[in-house]
């Protein structure tokens, strides 16, 4: 009966979406956290609605944490922990947006709106599946427990320590994951590898104020050019880091995992009409989806310094900066590549300027999950009874700091069981949500709970 319901339901689950999404709840803005208060609390709202018996939301020192749990199906049952977030990234149409980012509309088979797919709607169709579950008294195979945090766009700063203090009340047999994406929408892919996370910025002093560039141009060197030129030192020739022990722990590939991979990489020409570039970059001897997915990385995500307005100014500046990221692959630790990284860059300061080097967060391990266990088996199942197709297994590029935590804290095996497109646009402009992946979505998590209920975990 339980899908049977979804399908009566999908219009109303649809625009109770289109509610949530209308809520502008970015961490990464002070201006927004009543925003962020508000998303919390109404979700709050729907799933003491939808049945679940314990509803708390949950105090950290930054945005608040959703904690629920429906533990009906009794103490032999297996348990699922769902973990999503609420929190959005900033969005404004003049970032290049078609529509207005916070007000969600349908076009073309799609919900436009920021947290579409990321992660509002994909954490939502778990909650929706749920609801079909517990719906007129029915009864889950599992006992359900969520956890909806507010913080993940700015690298889930207090889940950590909650899980730490909280193992007890998350205790769970598996959990799952829905906040990646697949290549086409008729092709379901689980995403078995994460990459983690590590940030810096580096700052580039000069004089001791901004000088005439006239008067003082030639005789003292130019913090933002000292800056370029030990930013152009960081990778080598053929795209690869260049700094020294950056990939001694990296785990490499197998040819067996290679061709797994293969399965689910994209033809080039579309991957190019997806991102607009000329022509890929990178390390000639890995393909595309494996320099994104299989291998760590060192970007420049900014970089600023002197006078950056319309018009001319001829000044010198006093500082410049550049804020870098690093993305891990399996094996590589946050602290390692941060002190190779800070130890390359000061290596490279020339005396004629002073250069500092500061961690923008503490980072997060990359993830690398066994598809061998009973719980991914089951997943497998539901792919192939939502989307009538056997999943095929990929690397993702992004980073979910989460995922080590459940493995590391409470030893779960975790399920990354995306709902969305790897072209949603996440973090971009004109972020979506195909509508029928939405519907997919909820029928694939009934599949899931259902099997891991039969003992397929």
């Amino acid at each position: 009966m339980s899908h049977e319901f979804v399908t009566a339901h999908i219009d109303h689950f649809r625009a109770q979406l289109f509610d949530l999404l209308r809520i502008p709840s970015v961490s990464t803005s002070p201006q927004h956290t009543a925003d962020v208060r508000r998303a919390a609390e109404w979700l709050a709202a729907d799933l003491r609605r939808i049945g679940m018996t314990r509803v708390e939301i949950m105090p950290t020192e930054g945005h608040p944490i959703i904690y629920a749990e429906w533990l009906g199906a009794g103490t032999h049952a297996k348990t699922v922990l769902i973990y999503g977030h609420y929190d959005v990234q900033p969005a404004a149409k003049a970032d290049g947006w078609h529509t207005e980012p916070f007000e969600p509309i349908e076009k073309d088979g799609a919900i436009y709106a920021r947290g579409s797919s990321d992660d509002k709607g994909q954490v939502f169709a778990h909650i929706k599946a749920a609801e079909a579950l517990l719906a007129n008294g029915g009864q889950s195979p599992v006992n359900l427990k969520f956890l909806i945090e507010g913080e993940e766009e700015v690298g889930s700063t207090h889940l950590g320590d909650f899980i730490t203090a909280n193992r007890e009340m998350l205790r769970a047999d598996v959990c799952v994951i829905s906040d990646s994406g697949m290549p086409t929408a008729d092709q379901p892919a689980i995403v078995y590898g994460l990459r983690g996370i590590v940030g810096m910025q580096v700052d580039v002093y000069g004089p001791a104020q901004d000088l005439h560039s006239g008067t003082y141009g030639g005789a003292v060197h130019n913090p933002a050019q000292a800056l370029a030129e030990i930013i152009a030192k960081l990778h080598n020739p053929d795209g690869s880091v260049a700094v020294p022990g950056f990939y001694d722990d990296v785990l490499p590939l197998s040819e067996t995992e290679r061709a797994e991979l293969r399965q689910s990489a994209l033809d080039e020409a579309i991957w190019l009409a997806q991102v607009g570039a000329p022509q890929p970059w990178g390390e000639a001897q890995y393909a595309i989806h494996e320099r994104t997915g299989a291998r760590p990385t060192l970007e420049i995500n900014g970089m600023a310094g002197g006078f950056i307005e319309t018009g001319m100014k001829g000044v010198l500046p006093a500082r410049a900066f550049a804020k870098i990221s690093c993305r891990l692959v399996a094996d590589q630790q946050p602290d390692r590549i941060l002190q190779h990284v800070r130890d390359h860059i000061l290596n490279l300061a020339p005396p004629t300027v002073r250069v500092e080097v500061t961690p923008l967060s503490s980072g997060s391990g990359p993830a690398f999950v066994d598809i061998q266990t009973p719980a991914m088996q089951a997943s497998i199942e539901a792919y192939a009874q939502g989307w009538g197709k056997r999943p095929v297994f990929m690397r993702e590029g992004g980073s979910i700091p989460v995922v080590t935590d459940f493995q590391q804290e409470l030893g779960l095996p975790v399920i990354l069981m995306g709902f969305g497109l790897n072209n949603d646009g996440a973090h971009g402009p004109n972020e979506h949500f195909v509508t029928e992946m939405f519907r997919k979505g909820i029928h694939t998590a009934l599949y899931f709970y259902e099997a891991v209920g039969k003992g397929r975990n």
